[in-house]
């Protein structure tokens, strides 16, 4: 059910992400040894490192110490989608590459539209799925889940956009899936692309070269003609390449319009500055938060944590295609509806009552959280959200014996993309929203919970051993039972395969 909400004055965010080193930090085919034998898909693997504001090993959270959980907002659904992929061909994807969020955000969800504000927040919840196995505290264990919507968008209405392609052409785009499903889906494109939109387009191998001026999407003929020319050439200068794009961008920027760099690459640099500390210190000075990023992801062998942290840091988001249905759905549907930015900066702050709630755990997001002092904090960095988009987040909560009252509060702080005017929405949850039992909860909450467990599994944690294999599926075709959504039904058959 939706809570209350309400807005108030708030300032603006800026986080520069750390980084680590980009070779060898993809996760490939390789990451997991080789194709998947029988049953391996789910063996044995280390378990990532517990998040930082964990007070306890199993990654519990005490709200008398700690009452606030904060997070940046994330829509990256590129985990998701490799994982998707690799095990669609026999292949168990690499645990550092899976991230439960991006699981969870992976899938449609039916949560109001605003009304007089940029997101409604829905909080909701149930009991614990029978077959789950409660944490070492033991105690009153349920699902909590946090929805934010963005308002949708008026296509008739939107803004133009000029968007500035950054193709990566290096010689290992040559390989199946990549360059050849990049060309396909750019002429779908601009088969169906605004005539005043405008397209560059910009790419690189060992050196970058600006293939077309900013020119609008009614001349497709020449926009084709670019497409058709593409080929496979040498090295992977990432570096140039990206810098290239937003010089590009930064020279054809428009106010009032939507300014997107959009990086199709398998992010494997090996030429020039591959550190993405370097990378990233020429997009900051360009972007200069008013050109956004989306990074597309394609190939088995990709380099993940390199183009997230790019798209984390450009102030915008990655995708992942791993054919041309999934390419068509992104720059088809996906990119122009998602073209006009709704909000930027934004932050989750989730406050809990520690006179009601014993312990809390947010699932993911673990390179996403923030310290409670970041939330309003002008030097840190929120998410990127577009129009008629929807982040969920999902926690484990133990009850204080006799709970009854508001457990939990859900603030939400954002800027406005074209004022840049700062503003907070929030709402509050009670116990007696999370008294139902799993079955009859929401369809979405328990897709949530499938996609979330089944990136627990993966990654071979301890929270992912609360389920039994066998109870997932029986949940996650429950789930698609309840729903006509196709990618619910392809998420129980991935389930099912994975245990093969």
């Amino acid at each position: 059910m939706a809570g209350r909400q309400f807005r108030a004055p708030a300032v603006a965010l800026a986080l520069l992400l750390a980084l680590g080193a980009c070779t060898g930090n993809g996760y490939t085919a390789s990451d997991s040894g080789s194709a998947a034998q029988p049953g391996l898909l789910l063996g044995t693997a280390p378990a990532p490192a517990p998040a930082a504001e964990s007070e306890s090993g199993s990654g519990e959270v005490d709200p008398a110490r700690t009452p606030e959980s904060t997070f940046a907002m994330d829509v990256d659904t590129a985990s998701y989608h490799y994982a998707r992929n690799m095990i669609g061909q026999g292949l168990a994807p690499g645990v550092d590459g899976i991230r439960p969020e991006e699981f969870i955000n992976s899938f449609r969800q039916d949560y109001p539209q605003p009304a007089g504000s940029a997101f409604s927040i829905t909080m909701d919840g149930a009991r614990l799925p029978g077959g789950h196995r409660v944490t070492p505290e033991g105690g009153d264990v349920r699902l909590l889940r946090v929805g934010l919507q963005a308002s949708a968008d008026d296509a008739a209405s939107r803004p133009d956009a000029r968007l500035t392609f950054v193709l990566d052409v290096s010689g290992s785009m040559g390989d199946p899936g990549k360059l050849d499903v990049v060309k396909d889906a750019l002429r779908a494109f601009a088969a169906q692309a605004r005539p005043t939109d405008e397209v560059a387009i910009v790419t690189f191998s060992n050196d970058a070269e600006l293939l077309r001026e900013m020119t609008p999407v009614r001349d497709s003929s020449g926009f084709l003609d670019a497409v058709d020319s593409l080929r496979p050439l040498s090295g992977t200068n990432l570096e140039k390449g990206l810098t290239r794009g937003y010089e590009v961008a930064r020279a054809a920027f428009r106010p009032g319009a939507t300014n997107r760099v959009v990086l199709v690459s398998d992010a494997l640099a090996n030429t020039g500055n591959t550190a993405p500390d370097a990378i990233l210190a020429e997009v900051r000075e360009a972007a200069a938060k008013q050109i956004t990023l989306l990074g597309v992801g394609v190939g088995n062998d990709y380099g993940d944590r390199l183009m997230e942290q790019l798209a984390d840091s450009g102030d915008g988001f990655t995708v992942y295609v791993s054919g041309s249905a999934d390419a068509r759905e992104t720059f088809v549907r996906q990119l122009p509806a998602a073209v006009p930015v709704r909000a930027l900066d934004a932050k989750v702050q989730v406050t809990f009552d520690a006179d009601e709630v014993a312990g809390y755990r947010l699932i993911g997001y673990d390179n996403r959280r923030l310290d409670a002092s970041e939330f309003r904090d002008d030097g840190v960095d929120g998410g990127e959200v577009m129009a008629g988009q929807s982040v969920t987040a999902l926690y484990l909560v133990r009850l204080r014996p006799g709970a009854s009252g508001t457990i939990a509060h859900t603030q939400l702080r954002w800027q406005d993309p074209g004022t840049r005017r700062p503003e907070e929405s929030g709402a509050d949850v009670s116990a007696a929203t999370l008294a139902g039992g799993f079955p009859g909860a929401a369809t979405g909450l328990q897709v949530s919970y499938v996609a979330a467990w089944f990136a627990e599994q993966l990654r071979h944690s301890d929270h992912g051993a609360a389920l039994s294999h066998t109870d997932l599926i029986a949940l996650a075709d429950a789930a698609a039972s309840r729903t006509t959504d196709p990618a619910v039904a392809e998420l129980a058959a991935l389930i099912r395969r994975s245990g093969d």
